[in-house]
């Protein structure tokens, strides 16, 4: 688990986050949502230690990151798996290679042993045969799956995920939902996501912290935030009339008064 208490960031004397304490459960999807400018990924560089907040304190299950001198720091950051928005593959570097990468920075294994590695998380993302492509050659989909699997090479206790589902199509954005979900719950890794994917925090947000002008305006799960009744949330979710719509018809379904508007309904139109 991973928890914070009053973290505070700004630059050039303006704050861009204040005050966010929050918990990132292990074994869950957490969430981080919000427009842009809201902080969530100020938050989340800060989380990672790509910048050091102002203010608070970040603990690594019991362990204070925030205060770790620099060799501590770069113990903790192998146990921290990174999935970039863009993937961030090297060009030039085959699959198997962009793979081996963090294997070969932080690790003494033989090159039998990396290569036994490599080849156990590239069948664990579906993506058998692909060793020697090039990032050039493979689609959309399929570069998030080698940055999935890139991540968790080295078998981080920690993942942390910018925008997974970025320039993917519906159907796509998924299964890459499905395969975050379903790692972090074999490997029981505390996953943390920013997303702007409405899809992603009604299928896998089992914690959501909802940030707005960098502060924690909200937090529950994707259950809950069906039901919440925060204005700013819900302006955010639920921004267009369809989606709307979607929400109050949700809202009975859960409630099972469903079937009595249907009724009510086909009787107003005959």
């Amino acid at each position: 688990m991973i928890s914070i208490t009053n973290i505070a960031k700004g630059f050039s004397d303006k704050p861009v986050i204040e005050g966010v304490s929050a918990e990132f459960e292990t074994g869950k999807c957490n969430l981080i949502i919000g427009a842009s400018g809201s902080g969530k990924t100020v938050l989340m560089k800060c989380l990672v230690g790509l910048i050091t907040p102002d203010a608070g304190e970040i603990m690594y299950d019991g362990e204070n990151f925030s205060h770790m001198n620099d060799e501590a720091k770069k113990i903790m950051r192998r146990k921290i798996g990174m999935l970039f928005q863009g993937s961030a593959l090297f060009d030039s570097k085959t699959v198997e290679q962009n793979i081996m990468f963090p294997l070969d920075m932080f690790s003494h294994d033989t090159r039998a042993e990396k290569q036994k590695r490599v080849d156990m998380v590239l069948d664990r993302v579906n993506l058998n045969g692909a060793h020697k492509k090039f990032p050039a050659e493979i689609s959309g989909g399929m570069k998030k799956r080698v940055g999935i699997a890139r991540s968790i090479v080295l078998n981080p206790q920690y993942l942390f995920c910018d925008e997974p589902n970025s320039g993917l199509d519906p159907q796509t954005s998924l299964v890459i939902d499905k395969l975050i979900r379903e790692i972090t719950t074999e490997y029981n890794i505390t996953t943390v996501i920013n997303t702007h994917d409405m899809n992603s925090v009604m299928e896998i947000g089992d914690r959501i912290l909802y940030m707005y002008q960098g502060k924690k305006e909200w937090e529950g799960n994707s259950k809950e935030i069906i039901f919440s009744k925060n204005e700013k949330l819900n302006s955010f979710i639920f921004a267009s009339d369809f989606l709307k719509d979607a929400k109050d018809m949700r809202m009975l379904e859960v409630s099972g008064k469903i079937d009595e508007k249907r009724n009510m309904d086909q009787l107003l139109n005959g």
